[in-house]
């Protein structure tokens, strides 16, 4: 048993793992005076097989009671007040602004409840308790997986809708609205195309997207805050749509803003599309990092190391690792069939980042800003297919890319 409880034996139920007639219950169920049916187990092996995704039952049961008198704001409950701050990478809120040495100026704002998604949408298997269960355990994390023709076709689909979902949330980009409606967009938008927003409550991520700010460098929370003019923002969606799932982001202009930001988005902009034009069957994972890093440094830009692209398909995140900066040590050639994100992070100042207390926002350490394009990316026999690419409906929103 997880943690080294002992059981509790019962009688007369059934093995929530197998079926088979119990004799043991979590401890932790009895503790919260949790229903005996679903807690109970025939022996050990089962329990810590089902630990993974049983623990989820703890969690919703702390975060659905009432908090005691005396608890500190950083347990209140999800159903008080809708807007609140988020901890613990989604799992708590509190009324209070955290303490925090911020890197720059920005701060989080309180958010709102977790969006509905309609019973009829298909939902990945995190969707309810927030616990990937496939995902970690994959062989897919280990070996790059070649995706089958229908595999492929179903992410061709899957990345258009998620190319119309981030270009709707585009075209409400301006001085004055909030990320939370921003994300209330690509919620709708998603839902609408009978997709998942694949973020959401993803290891607890409590919203459909992530707007990462000015030198917010990646999973920001959507929030409160309503957008200035000659901010940035990134807006990162993800689709899961017939059991694939699409990944893209582009990093947007608020209003005026300030030539050192254009030159930081247009360079970030210009390393994604340098990497794309490399790949293809025969070429090492890592020499994407090396032409990321060389274009960037040559703008005197820096390369976040904390965060890679990744493999995608049946599952979110897989293998292959893509690190974006030199040096790196992805193992592995390009293979005609295999699907994966580039998405590069670029700074304007050093590439090292902090956490904020939410437990989701990676900001530059020195408070500068920070820009990302992402891509979903198919491997051909020839080259490479932008799967998320723009499309002619696609808002022109980049001065570069203007005739």
């Amino acid at each position: 048993m997880t943690g080294g409880s002992d059981a509790v034996e019962t009688t007369n139920l059934s093995c929530a793992k197998c079926g088979k007639p119990s004799n043991l219950q979590c401890p932790k169920c009895v503790e919260l005076k949790l229903p005996r049916e679903g807690a109970a187990f025939c022996s050990q092996d089962c329990f810590k097989e089902s630990w993974g995704s049983h623990k989820s039952v703890h969690l919703k049961a702390k975060l659905s009671s009432p908090a005691p008198e005396n608890a500190g704001e950083q347990n209140s409950g999800l159903s008080n007040d809708p807007w609140l701050y988020c901890l613990r990478k989604g799992q708590s809120r509190t009324s209070k602004l955290p303490n925090f040495d911020w890197t720059g100026s920005l701060r989080p704002y309180p958010i709102s409840k977790k969006r509905l998604v309609p019973a009829h949408i298909e939902q990945p298997d995190w969707a309810i308790d927030g616990t990937p269960k496939i995902e970690p355990s994959s062989d897919f994390q280990h070996v790059v997986e070649i995706k089958t023709p229908d595999q492929i076709e179903k992410m061709r689909e899957t990345c258009r809708i998620g190319r119309e979902v981030l270009d709707a949330a585009a075209r409400v980009v301006r001085p004055g609205i909030t990320t939370d409606e921003i994300d209330a967009v690509v919620h709708d938008a998603t839902i609408a195309a009978g997709g998942y927003p694949s973020p959401l409550n993803y290891h607890f991520f409590p919203k459909s997207c992530c707007t990462s700010v000015n030198e917010v460098i990646c999973h920001g929370i959507p929030d409160a805050r309503k957008l200035e003019d000659g901010d940035i923002v990134n807006i990162d969606v993800t689709v899961c749509y017939k059991g694939v799932h699409g990944d893209l982001n582009e990093t947007f202009f608020v209003g005026n803003v300030d030539e050192a930001s254009k030159r930081l988005v247009q360079c970030t902009y210009e390393c994604l599309e340098k990497a794309i034009a490399i790949v293809k069957p025969g070429v090492r994972f890592r020499e994407i990092g090396e032409i990321i890093n060389r274009h960037a440094s040559m703008s005197g830009l820096s390369v976040v190391r904390s965060y890679c692209g990744h493999g995608i398909g049946e599952l979110f995140h897989c293998a292959p690792n893509i690190p974006h900066y030199a040096r790196n040590k992805a193992v592995g050639v390009m293979k005609a069939g295999q699907t994966f994100t580039i998405e590069p992070m670029i700074n304007a100042g050093v590439w090292r980042d902090r956490m904020w207390p939410d437990g989701w926002t990676a900001v530059t350490a020195d408070g500068k800003r920070s820009a990302q394009f992402e891509h979903t990316l198919l491997v051909t026999d020839t080259g490479v297919e932008v799967l998320t690419a723009r499309l002619p409906s696609s808002p022109n929103v980049f001065p570069w890319l203007k005739s």
